[in-house]
């Protein structure tokens, strides 16, 4: 079942995270993948080694018109780096795409440890994107950078889900991904209650672009229909086995294998 998503987001050179890796995952789960870029970076697996941002104009422009002619289901929001690409990406979304489920991935530093957010726009991010979100899906640092809360156990990551729910968010996805242990804990916060999902824990240094692969899997269930559980849940499965069968790329964090469930998912 075909779903229209619209992903906005960085480009990534080496293919693993960023726009790349959302048109592979949305693809592979048999959804149609349209582009806004916000900004090309210069990156392998070993890091981020150069930024150009897309002129903010341009970036509506591209916003704009796909939305007019092509229209989405969905849409997921990547890498914005300042407040005013925040702030005009907002502008258009509500006044292109009302109503439309947006799925609002808060990248704020690269696997290699590169800040990809200006942190003088996390305000902005709070108080523009969080309110238009379907789902927002922080790993911990970021839950919380934007919450304040210190996250080291599952009731922190209930404490600082709900306290995003408070800034408007319609559900929390809070990955667990940074804590310790053999056991993966991701917990799906919603103002109708919460769900936790577990899995093993893979040992692998091949996790570039998990976090962008997982926001535009469930912004492709909810294109096609999905509720947000679901959503959650086949992008959980698609991305752990992914990483399970990662190509083994590059001398750093390599990228993850995004074509592996070609029809599985359909």
């Amino acid at each position: 079942m075909k779903g229209r998503v619209l992903v906005i987001a960085g480009s990534d050179s080496g293919g693993g995270a960023g726009i790349q890796a959302d048109i592979k995952a949305v693809t592979a789960l048999n959804g149609y993948a349209m582009t806004a870029i916000t900004a090309l970076t210069a990156q392998d697996t070993k890091g981020v080694h150069g930024v150009l941002p897309v002129p903010i104009d341009f970036l509506v422009q591209q916003i704009s018109l796909v939305l007019a002619d092509i229209g989405a289901d969905a849409v997921k929001i990547g890498m914005l780096a300042t407040s005013d690409i925040i702030n005009a990406v907002a502008d258009t979304l509500a006044e292109a795409a009302p109503g439309v489920a947006i799925v609002a991935d808060p990248v704020m530093v690269a696997k290699g440890g590169h800040r990809l957010l200006d942190q003088s726009a996390t305000g902005a991010l709070i108080r523009r994107l969080v309110p238009l979100a379907a789902i927002v899906t922080p790993n911990v640092p970021e839950a919380e950078a934007m919450t304040g809360i210190d996250i080291r156990t599952v009731d922190d990551m209930r404490r600082a889900g709900h306290a995003l729910l408070e800034y408007g968010a319609k559900a929390v996805l809070m990955k667990g991904g940074h804590m310790e242990g053999p056991v993966l804990t991701d917990l799906l916060v919603t103002r109708h209650g919460e769900q936790l999902f577990t899995g093993e824990r893979v040992e692998t240094r091949h996790t570039h672009g998990t976090g962008c692969t997982l926001s535009s899997a469930i912004a492709t269930g909810l294109a096609q229909g999905m509720p947000v559980a679901e959503a959650v849940a086949r992008a959980r499965r698609y991305v752990d086995i992914a990483i399970r069968t990662a190509p083994g790329f590059g001398q750093g964090h390599g990228p993850l294998n995004h074509a592996h469930t070609v029809g599985d998912f359909a």
